[in-house]
């Protein structure tokens, strides 16, 4: 019986994924960036998205649930492929080259990425860094910082996706805890989409939701009227 292929022993595809995981905590949309570990006194980390190359034979999506894996310890999410990104210059910067030539055998070589996203209950997942992260964390998007490669680039392809599909899928639900507001599913549409929403229009729209589930419950430990909860319960058929 032939023995398994160990991971230092498998070879790489020049193609990469990117993983753009959106979180929502604290009033805010936020992302989950890496920091580079610093690999040399002449080395200057950079924040990136959590991505890395594809192993040859390994499908697109089990190559982004095993970097999520590797470089967070999140595992389990749904993600979804939104675009390609293949510009021969996209690893070219000379702080993007200097960390490549630590860690690739080709540092020059023309990487194409695929770009994922995913939505996350923050509350649910406790990311760890490991292999060549140093640090893991939640940053708020209207303050991402200069990222690593065209990761700025990948997240605005993103957000772009994010919208579409908040607007059109109710995927923003995804985001929420299991059991919340009106205000705050509206809050989290405004920071999606960038622009205030007439909250009697608002309420009036997402109300006609057959999978908007009214709870017999309301918010407990606040200091205003509590408001009413609300679960939501997609329906896989549509």
């Amino acid at each position: 019986m032939q023995r398994p292929i160990t991971v230092s022993e498998r070879n790489f595809l020049n193609i990469s994924v990117d993983c753009v995981v959106f979180g929502f905590d604290d009033n805010q949309l936020k992302v989950l960036l890496i920091e580079q570990d610093k690999l040399s006194e002449t080395h200057i980390p950079m924040s990136a998205l959590p991505g890395d190359h594809v192993y040859i034979g390994e499908d697109l999506d089990e190559a982004a649930n095993r970097v999520l894996k590797e470089l967070t310890g999140i595992q389990g999410l749904y993600l979804k492929q939104f675009h390609a990104f293949g510009n021969p210059n996209r690893t070219k910067g000379e702080k993007d080259s200097q960390w490549l030539r630590q860690v690739r055998k080709d540092p020059d070589a023309h990487i194409v990425t695929i770009g994922y996203y995913s939505l996350v209950r923050m509350e649910d997942f406790n990311p760890v860094a490991s292999s060549f992260a140093k640090n893991t964390d939640w940053v708020d998007v209207n303050d991402i910082p200069d990222l690593a490669f065209d990761h700025n680039e990948i997240l605005d392809y993103a957000l772009e996706h994010l919208r579409a599909d908040t607007e059109n899928n109710h995927i923003s639900f995804e985001l929420l805890p299991k059991k919340f507001t009106l205000g705050q599913l509206q809050q989290l549409h405004e920071l999606i989409l960038d622009k205030k929403l007439d909250k009697r229009n608002f309420r009036k729209s997402i109300k006609k939701l057959d999978e908007l589930i009214p709870l017999n419950e309301k918010q407990t430990g606040v200091y205003h009227k509590p408001a009413q909860l609300y679960s939501f319960e997609r329906n896989e058929d549509k």
